[in-house]
């Protein structure tokens, strides 16, 4: 009898597209997937491991389905991901009714690892520093928007993140392979598409004789200067030749990072009809003497300068960002600082967080930490200031009309359908279900909160 599983994702789009992937593995090895928890022989639990209380949400959740196994003595619970990548073996420890932990280079293992659980508990945590998972087409969560993973690993090392740990080295997939699993997305109707990374402006590939591989190019330790020559793509590159692809209509990428922030790739973002006009460009502090505790390898000045640079190429960029309030040794002044380059800015929006020891960074080592009082209070004054901004920037839209891709019923009013212009922006507006999957042309008559609202002025025929 076929084995039904079912997929729980927590964390980012780089786990929501590792989930996609998981679910094609399992099919293609002749697993039935489900979307109702009660009739899953496996369930899995994809993972994320930048906070701490990501993993304990994952760590009750697993706890509160266990007891399914009282009543299905087969049930099989698996990890993967980053959490299992980061503690292996200690999650048998946490909870002994967990069957399989599978960290993020070992999907392809995951047939015969759930074979082997039903006899015992089945580890396998093993980085693999030329795993892309080549030639594997992932099942869509939705038919409207497609995450496509460009490359996988970290190789920035920031002080206060674990990813470079649970996720490994840099390596990229190959421009022939990205622009085909875009293609079929586009023949499967999905019309938007993110190109994710954890830095994909550093993406590199490059595509060498058919005697030398893709895997070639890991084993030389990223020595560029040592490797074998062969025609070179990098993200600008990239981003040219999936905007030639007819059958999408959006291009978005996610995370950028200021330091491989090109003037070639912001010339390409403008010259590309189908690259939205969005980036999210992570600020962090607005000082470089916590830059630099941070390894974030660019100054103010730079970032400034790359602001600069894009609103001269696209006006209407909207600019988005990550910031910390309260890192070990912040002053007062320091984050006055950062305050200071908000108000310049003037981001679009920010997620913002209040500083938070992550076990196994370098950060969790420094001295002088902030007061958890002090970091809460730095955090919501950077709240109030981004949130008057961000109202500020919403209401200006008021008046403008915005093409506006449909994706689903508001969640607010059963009249209203949502969706998200060009540069990113949630909208409501008047219509029904027919309008999903459609463009519209929106006026924007109000904006509350971080939503624009408004009435269709146009719909794609």
């Amino acid at each position: 009898m076929t084995m039904k599983f079912i997929v729980k994702t927590y964390g980012c789009q780089m786990n929501v597209a590792d989930s996609e992937l998981i679910i094609s593995i399992l099919q293609k090895s002749g697993f039935s997937s489900t979307d109702k928890i009660e009739e899953a022989d496996i369930i899995i639990f994809n993972t994320c491991s930048v906070r701490e209380n990501a993993e304990s949400r994952v760590i009750g959740r697993i706890s509160n389905e266990v007891s399914r196994k009282t009543t299905n003595k087969d049930l099989l619970i698996g990890i993967v991901g980053c959490m299992a990548q980061r503690l292996g073996d200690e999650l048998k420890k946490i909870n002994k009714k967990i069957d399989f932990i599978v960290g993020v280079d070992q999907y392809s293992k995951l047939p015969e690892i759930i074979e082997v659980s039903r006899q015992k508990v089945a580890v396998e945590t093993t980085f693999n520093t030329t795993e892309i998972y080549e030639n594997l087409f992932p099942t869509r969560s939705n038919n409207l928007n497609a995450f496509v993973t460009i490359m996988r690993g970290c190789n920035n090392f920031c002080t206060y993140c674990i990813v470079p740990y649970t996720r490994g080295r840099e390596r990229s997939r190959s421009v022939t392979e990205i622009y085909n699993e875009i293609e079929q997305a586009g023949r499967e109707g999905l019309k938007d598409v993110t190109l994710l990374g954890q830095n994909v402006n550093s993406y590199l590939y490059i595509d060498y004789p058919e005697n030398i591989s893709q895997r070639a190019l890991n084993s030389y330790n990223y020595q560029l200067d040592e490797m074998p020559m062969g025609e070179r793509y990098d993200f600008a590159d990239l981003l040219r030749k999936v905007n030639e692809i007819k059958d999408i209509k959006r291009l978005r990428f996610i995370t950028s990072h200021p330091k491989d922030l090109s003037d070639k790739l912001i010339n390409t973002m403008a010259e590309c009809d189908k690259v939205c006009e969005h980036i999210h460009l992570p600020l962090q502090s607005g000082n470089n003497e916590v830059l630099q505790k941070m390894n974030r390898n660019y100054t103010i000045d730079h970032y400034m300068s790359l602001i600069h640079k894009l609103r001269s190429a696209m006006p209407n960029i909207a600019i988005t960002t990550d910031i910390i309030a309260g890192f070990p040794g912040e002053t007062e002044e320091q984050f006055d600082q950062t305050l200071q380059i908000v108000r310049a800015v003037q981001f679009d929006f920010a997620f913002m967080f209040k500083y938070s020891e992550r076990s196994g960074t370098k950060a969790c080592d420094f001295p002088d930490t902030v007061p958890e009082k002090v970091r809460l209070e730095r955090l919501q004054r950077l709240i109030d200031l981004q949130t008057e901004i961000t109202t500020l920037k919403y209401k200006q839209r008021i008046g403008n009309i915005e093409e506006v891709y449909v994706e689903c019923q508001s969640k607010r009013e059963s009249r209203e359908m949502s969706g998200k212009t060009r540069d990113f922006k949630i909208t409501v507006f008047e219509g029904d279900d027919s309008l999903i999957g459609k463009f519209v042309n929106v006026k924007i008559t109000d904006a509350v909160g971080w939503t624009l609202k408004g009435e269709i002025v146009q719909c794609e025929t």
